[in-house]
């Protein structure tokens, strides 16, 4: 998973990009919650987008829960999941350079970008398939997104720790960050179901936490590298 990108600079600006990316999807998701046009699986009544009871699933629907036109969410969602799942691509493509120093950390470094890039590219289909009118593939996209994602990171962690260069503060991060992936998995396959107003919250709260935790991580991560290579070259 080596780049073509020669330069250490172009590398550098590359992550400075990524978290960028990370900002905008903050921005954008905001902006979508403001902007969408009402309606929850509780009640599809509601007047705007609720924090405890509306996924963020439901700011990428063309017609949302409450029957209404939908489409500046749905465009302000579209860009943020879709740039986000490209940066996260980009990211997991370029990461491995770092970890050259063994067989270990190559090998490893490779399987979690593999394993990244793929994850990547279900949060882009995310994006591709809003859950109003592709709900089936939307609910793959996102299970495997979570089921890819959680891998990634967990091949990561071991090879940063044993890095004997890059800062391990930023293998704690993504070994924090590894913890929440896995218990969201489980909160999504095995915790209360939405159709219960307890249910609702308890999802609905979690997946904005570890959306919003998963962009953080990487732009973390990305700010790290940038400085690593400042430093470093």
């Amino acid at each position: 998973m080596q780049s073509s990108l020669a330069s250490p600079q172009k590398i550098r600006r590359a992550y400075l990009v990524i978290a960028l990316g990370c900002g905008v999807f903050i921005l954008l998701t905001s902006i979508a919650m403001l902007t969408y046009t009402g309606g929850s699986v509780e009640n599809h009544a509601d007047k705007g987008y609720s924090f405890t009871r509306n996924f963020l699933s439901n700011l990428g629907m063309i017609t949302s829960v409450s029957g209404n036109p939908n489409w500046i969410s749905a465009v302000l969602f579209f860009i943020s999941l879709a740039a986000a799942g490209a940066c996260l691509v980009v990211f997991f493509i370029l990461f491995p350079r770092f970890f050259q120093a063994t067989r270990f950390e190559k090998v490893l470094s490779l399987i979690g970008s593999i394993l990244g890039v793929l994850a990547g590219i279900s949060f882009i289909g995310i994006a591709f398939a809003p859950a109003d009118i592709a709900r089936p593939a939307h609910v793959q996209f996102v299970m495997w997104a979570f089921r890819l994602f959680p891998l990634a990171v967990l091949c990561y962690v071991p090879v940063m720790f044993v890095d004997k260069q890059y800062p391990k503060l930023y293998a704690w991060v993504f070994a924090v960050f590894c913890l929440l992936l896995i218990g969201y998995y489980l909160l999504i396959t095995n915790g209360p179901d939405f159709t219960s107003k307890q249910g609702l919250v308890i999802q609905a709260v979690g997946q904005k936490i570890i959306a919003y935790a998963s962009i953080i991580s990487i732009f973390i991560q990305s700010l790290g590298a940038y400085l690593y290579i400042e430093k470093r070259y």
